[in-house]
């Protein structure tokens, strides 16, 4: 790679970090994206303002404040993207090329994040303990980091599959460390590595905002279900379905988000926004009326879905139209404050119980069938669904659709619908991908440029 190719991409990245952080203010601006953060952890109020930027970028406009969710719900078959940016609309139609915006930012920012996660777990573990500052509190701060870099490995391998496993914190952002691509799964492998560690370090309190022991155990559910671990996902679903006292489905589908609704009995780990830092999914979701722009909708199919009372029942609450034209159209209202202080919902007891549900079915252990129904109608009837016997799911086919088919309209513009076709296999039959080199997003060309270790996805470009 010659040399003016290579100070190309460095201008790039450093555009990219300019506009990740001018999109996502925070009142605790340390540590800097494009800085080691040698001077900013030595104490205890370092560390923590340290995590809490690990937070922050996790919560950014380029991760889970809108990029990821929108080219990850845009993949599948539930949200439309009708904004100016028409370029975007090749994800929906699996044509996405390597210089698409969207995937540099959203790069760019997770791997912000765990350089982040990196620089607190590098460096927390070394300050000393204090009268406030106890070994607890220290090993807190540190499981937080290890989560989040655990999280953030998951949403980059199921994304593009084994990525550059990055374990301690780099100068800048043109200081990259000459890191071939690992595996899919040797990435995986650094993941539950990561969560074990986070496991051991974090209480098993309830929080539902930061990490904790029952947030590592609720990701791990999400994991061994990726893995086909299926007693392992039981096992780490029903650690959360059974703490009932902290974890407990909303009376009413919507209640876990309408009505200005957040830290509900049903969140296992939502990102918390305020006026100072917001996020701005409901702006693109919202009809000008509600004061957004309605660029991110609701697919035509899933509208038909929703409205259906015996399949979405009380989550049309999700929808709602708009008269233009003599027609309605139809938009999303999972997000809908206009000052910007909708939560992410990252992870739901409702997920957990499908998880299970998923896991039981496929185990087909005398008795599971019959309980993964169980867990399966719990979410129905939640929704005001009509609830399944076993003649309606006669067979292990049958049954794993049906859970699939109820994933859809639980998590409709959650993103979760493209990973679940892709994990089960069923992305090309269900969305008419003929190129299977296409259940994988390919590595932004910015990345490529700047990094000549970085490889891409096959047959992408």
């Amino acid at each position: 790679m010659n040399k003016t190719y290579r100070l190309f991409g460095y201008f790039i990245v450093l555009l990219l970090l300019i506009h990740a952080q001018s999109c996502n203010k925070f009142l605790e601006v340390e540590p800097q994206t494009s800085t080691s953060d040698l001077v900013t952890i030595v104490d205890e109020n370092s560390a923590k303002t340290a995590v809490r930027g690990i937070y922050n970028e996790l919560q950014s406009v380029n991760y889970y404040g809108y990029n990821f969710p929108l080219i990850i719900n845009i993949s599948a078959d539930n949200v439309q993207y009708t904004g100016s940016q028409a370029v975007n609309s090749t994800l929906t139609t699996h044509t996405a090329r390597a210089d698409l915006g969207p995937l540099s930012v959203v790069w760019v920012s997770i791997y912000n994040t765990i350089n982040r996660a990196n620089n607190v777990i590098a460096k927390v573990p070394l300050l000393p303990t204090t009268n406030t500052f106890t070994e607890d509190a220290r090993n807190q701060l540190t499981g937080e980091g290890y989560f989040i870099r655990a999280l953030a490995y998951f949403d980059l391998v199921r994304t593009w599959g084994g990525v550059q496993i990055l374990l301690e914190p780099t100068t800048s952002a043109t200081n990259i460390p000459s890191v071939k691509r690992s595996s899919a799964q040797q990435t995986y492998a650094q993941i539950i590595s990561d969560l074990d560690v986070a496991e051991g370090l974090l209480p098993a309190t309830t929080n539902r905002i930061r990490a904790t022991k029952k947030t590592v155990w609720a990701l791990k559910a999400r994991y061994y279900l990726y893995q086909k671990e299926w007693d392992k996902a039981i096992e780490y679903a029903s650690k959360i379905i059974a703490d009932q006292d902290n974890y407990r489905l909303t009376d009413s589908y919507s209640g876990f988000f309408a009505n200005n609704a957040s830290n509900t009995s049903e969140s296992v780990f939502e990102l918390y926004y305020n006026t100072n830092v917001t996020n701005t999914q409901g702006y693109n979701w919202q009809h000008s009326t509600r004061g957004g722009i309605g660029w991110v909708r609701p697919a035509d199919q899933v509208v038909e879905l929703l409205n259906n009372t015996s399949i979405g029942g009380d989550r049309n609450g999700l929808i709602y139209s708009v008269q233009a034209n003599g027609a309605s159209v139809w938009y999303g209202k999972l997000y809908y404050r206009t000052n910007g202080t909708d939560p992410a919902y990252l992870i739901r007891l409702a997920e957990l119980y499908l998880i299970r549900a998923e896991a039981l079915a496929e185990r087909g252990q005398a008795g599971d069938a019959a309980t993964s129904l169980a867990d399966l109608n719990t979410i129905r009837d939640r929704a005001n669904v009509p609830l399944l016997n076993s003649a309606d799911v006669p067979t292990k086919a049958a049954l794993l659709l049906a859970i699939e088919n109820e994933n859809r309209v639980e998590f409709a513009f959650e993103p979760h619908r493209w990973f679940d076709l892709v994990r089960t296999g069923r992305a090309q039959s269900v969305l008419s991908i003929t190129n299977p080199n296409r259940l994988l997003l390919p590595i932004p060309y910015s990345q490529i440029l700047i990094d000549p270790d970085l490889e891409q996805n096959p047959g992408l470009d």
